[in-house]
């Protein structure tokens, strides 16, 4: 990509923000912020794809990834705003549970990228290094991701009372290991 094929590709960008955010005018209130969000999430997931078009690299495919969970995060967070009480509780532990996965699994992706372009440059011992890094991060990844789901179950059973409850986090507990 030429450097003013870059220039003309950031200013639609821009100018497509700009088209979205005046479109989120016509709603109101939460449907308004809503709207606002998706398209700024919209537009920091194209600035980070281009950047990736224009300077590839595994750090640029990070970053993509890390701008569409937080885009996700801050549509699915004022879509809770929309409830109350447990609901939006769960709903925001969600959101959240929802961008870890989201930012574990880009880690987990970058840092099995990074270990094995090393691993290309050496022998194959450091690839079975490589190999090992990449399960480790994958296994971090899961913790984290099993620790943001936990955390969800936990908000559900809070709903609940008495028995019930008790019941319910004792399911969580076993479920997630606890």
């Amino acid at each position: 990509m030429s450097k003013s094929e870059y220039k003309d590709a950031k200013k639609n960008i821009a100018a497509e923000y700009k088209s979205a955010k005046k479109n989120c005018d016509s709603f109101a209130s939460n449907a308004k912020d809503v709207c606002i969000a998706e398209a700024k999430g919209k537009e920091k997931v194209a600035k980070a794809e281009l950047e990736a078009r224009y300077e590839p690299s595994n750090k640029a495919n990070h970053a993509v990834s890390v701008a569409k969970a937080e885009a996700g995060y801050a549509v699915a967070k004022e879509k809770c705003d929309d409830k109350a009480g447990n609901d939006k509780d769960v709903c925001v532990k969600e959101a959240k549970a929802n961008l870890v996965d989201g930012k574990a699994n880009a880690k987990a992706q970058l840092t099995t990228s990074k270990a094995n372009v090393k691993a290309n440059e050496t022998s194959a011992e450091a690839r079975t290094k490589a190999q090992e890094k990449g399960s480790a991060a994958r296994q971090d990844a899961a913790a984290d991701k099993h620790d943001a789901h936990y955390a969800v179950a936990k908000e559900k059973c809070d709903a609940l009372a008495g028995d019930a409850k008790a019941r319910c986090m004792n399911e969580a507990k076993v479920q997630y290991g606890k």
